[in-house]
């Protein structure tokens, strides 16, 4: 029954996705081959003028306030998640999942826009009824997508995510090649990637090319502008060729980045089996261009680091279900108040309370299963700052 029900549920999708796709083309809106997102109009006005700072790519010492947009630019990958309706068991034991958008940067441009931050994404998934979806539910949550492309020979990728009974994951994926390793630099949106405050991006998007290629043009471009670089690394080991290759190709883009997200457990492998939770190992991964390192403790919260203090914040208690997107959902919480005001990075109170309700944008989400679903708007956020015991 469960497979019949599954079943009806794809068939839906499919005719519904292959109705938006003949619609989109007798208006013109796409085309085989190369394929750009312009049927669906953008989200935002036009800009307010910019004052850009240019400056080499590695080592750009600019100043922090860099343009007057608080757009959030999210890079990378796009995918679906397929979650278990029943925590604790192996895929194969899995009755039936539930299908969900993710992909870490996918996640924290809807996160930002649910906050009431202003986001955009730039990526690549197939040309096909998953990738239809996926573009419809950026613009349902008002992220800018003028920046998504469409592949017509891969597939949108998928990801088969394990729950455990105490609501960590193990994933599966179906990539060989899919769409979003195929973006190619001359497919960027390269102004908006300008008109941002900041451009976000993880690791994935560096394991193969032509994707590798189009991330390094993308944050040259977003570093000659002026623009803040965060990057969450994601560690997803399955991904690489090997646990060296993992560790050299999220330590090979380290140096440009101005905000860095990175788990206790991504320190460790980092570092080669460090303690994450010694000060002088975190240390070491600083640069002399980082303004903030964030490390993510799960339950407990987070840490701090920037040149001139440091610090913890604790996290809010709730029952985990599913902590998949948690670490987005924080992300997405503390750049969307950065992108608004960038001097929180030089004021250790108010940047002690940005992480706080960045924590709390992360509890919320293991509430739920699924990433973007689970993702909280704003007033969740506030209602949870009061009612929630840290």
């Amino acid at each position: 029954m469960a497979l019949h029900a599954v079943a009806c549920s794809f068939t839906g999708l499919a005719s519904n996705s292959r109705l938006r796709a003949q619609n989109l083309s007798e208006r013109g809106g796409f085309k085989r081959g190369f394929v750009r997102a312009v049927s669906v109009p953008p989200l935002f006005s036009s800009p307010r003028p910019l004052c850009r700072i240019s400056g080499a790519f590695a080592g750009n010492n600019s100043s922090l306030e860099t343009s007057d947009s608080s757009l959030v630019v999210c890079f990378g990958e796009m995918l679906i998640d397929f979650v278990p309706t029943i925590s604790g068991l192996s895929l194969a034991e899995s009755p039936a999942f539930k299908k969900a958008a993710g992909g870490a940067p996918a996640n924290v441009a809807v996160g930002i826009a649910r906050l009431g931050g202003s986001s955009a994404f730039i990526g690549k998934v197939g040309e096909d009824e998953f990738g239809y979806m996926l573009a419809d539910i950026l613009k349902e949550n008002n992220v800018d997508n003028q920046g998504l492309r469409f592949d017509p020979g891969a597939r949108t990728a998928l990801a088969f995510v394990t729950l455990r009974k105490d609501g960590e994951r193990e994933f599966m994926f179906y990539r060989n090649p899919s769409a979003d390793m195929l973006l190619e630099e001359k497919e960027l949106d390269l102004d908006i990637i300008r008109k941002a405050k900041i451009l976000h991006y993880g690791s994935i998007s560096l394991i193969t090319e032509p994707c590798k290629s189009a991330h390094i043009a993308a944050a040259k471009a977003a570093k000659d502008a002026g623009v803040l670089l965060s990057y969450d690394p994601n560690l997803r080991l399955p991904l690489w060729p090997s646990a060296e290759s993992a560790r050299d190709g999220i330590l090979s883009i380290w140096n440009t980045a101005d905000i860095i997200k990175v788990s206790e457990e991504e320190i460790s492998f980092l570092t080669k089996g460090e303690d994450p939770y010694d000060d002088a190992v975190v240390r070491k991964l600083f640069h002399p261009n980082l303004k903030l390192v964030l490390v993510t403790e799960g339950p407990h919260g987070c840490r701090y680091y920037t040149k001139e203090f440091s610090g913890r914040v604790s996290g809010l208690k709730v029952n985990a279900v599913d902590t998949t997107g948690a670490g987005d959902a924080f992300v997405a919480g503390i750049l969307s108040q950065l992108a608004t005001d960038v001097s929180l990075l030089q004021d250790e109170g108010r940047l002690k309370e940005a992480l706080r309700f960045a924590n709390a944008c992360g509890a919320l989400t293991v509430m739920e299963r699924g990433a973007i679903p689970a993702l909280p708007t704003r007033q969740a956020v506030l209602n949870a700052l009061v009612n929630i015991v840290a």
